[in-house]
């Protein structure tokens, strides 16, 4: 069963996976999820894409291109493990600073973690915040980074506000995110993949699938392409566009605030 999509008019608020749930609600279940996953997320991430995420955030930092300049500062929402900081600081040959901010703690402590493994944690600093109420000053941050995580946050139009609040004149918001497959084909396939395989070797690889299930139906669930970059339009930014990836599984998005 494939539900029909939120619109830039909301709904992601309600909706956890295909069950609609109390407003309120959605955070903790979201919470739960990630506290079971956050030791193999990387493993989630390779079950959820065929491997192919490293690539996207690959390009996403690509795309990004950050200064090589020890006064760029980035801001990583609902990256707690630190996936694409660690890309952003490397990509700056190790001179810009990220802050990574995630609401779950478990995912924070895998993240801090592995930079300590990788040498970066002078490079980095990790919060545990609300992508809806960010605890920052505005004009803080040169951009604003979101990857497989924006559909997971409940009021989606809160925290593309809060991005806009803290980015400064000039900087640049990029959203990662799965999205509306845009080849009648591979629509049959992916769906084939999502709902029957994904569940199940989430199951194998971590014994439980409920949090597999739930990460398939939010992505059916979240806007289409078009939807999502009006409502980065709604919050503010300025030159919105997006550009899919291996036919609109994934979307960058892009917005600036000028």
């Amino acid at each position: 069963m494939v539900a029909n999509r939120t619109s830039a008019d909301g709904g992601m608020e309600t909706s956890y996976g295909f069950r609609d749930v109390a407003e309120g609600e959605k955070q903790g279940l979201v919470n739960d999820v990630f506290h079971k996953v956050a030791k193999r997320y990387d493993i989630m991430n390779d079950v959820m894409s065929a491997g192919m995420h490293r690539v996207w955030k690959d390009a996403m930092i690509a795309a990004l291109n950050p200064r090589k300049d020890p006064d760029y500062r980035t801001l990583d929402v609902a990256g707690g493990t630190g996936d694409i900081a660690f890309r952003i600081v490397e990509a700056s040959k190790r001179l810009a600073h990220s802050t990574v901010l995630d609401i779950n703690g478990s995912m924070l402590a895998v993240g801090q973690e592995r930079a300590q493994k990788k040498g970066l944690s002078d490079n980095l600093t990790f919060v545990e915040a609300n992508a809806e109420e960010l605890p920052f000053e505005a004009n803080t941050f040169d951009a604003y980074t979101i990857a497989l995580g924006i559909r997971n946050v409940p009021r989606i139009d809160l925290a593309l506000s809060e991005a806009f609040r803290v980015l400064k004149r000039g900087g640049r918001l990029l959203v990662l995110e799965f999205s509306e497959v845009q080849m009648p084909l591979l629509d049959r396939v992916y769906d084939q993949w999502s709902f029957k395989a994904i569940p199940q070797f989430g199951k194998m690889i971590t014994g439980d699938s409920e949090p597999y299930q739930y990460l398939v139906e939010s992505i059916r669930k979240f806007p289409n392409q078009k939807d999502f970059a009006l409502m980065i339009e709604k919050a503010g930014f300025s030159k919105v566009s997006f550009t899919n990836y291996n036919g609109g599984i994934v979307a960058l998005h892009s917005g600036w605030k000028i």
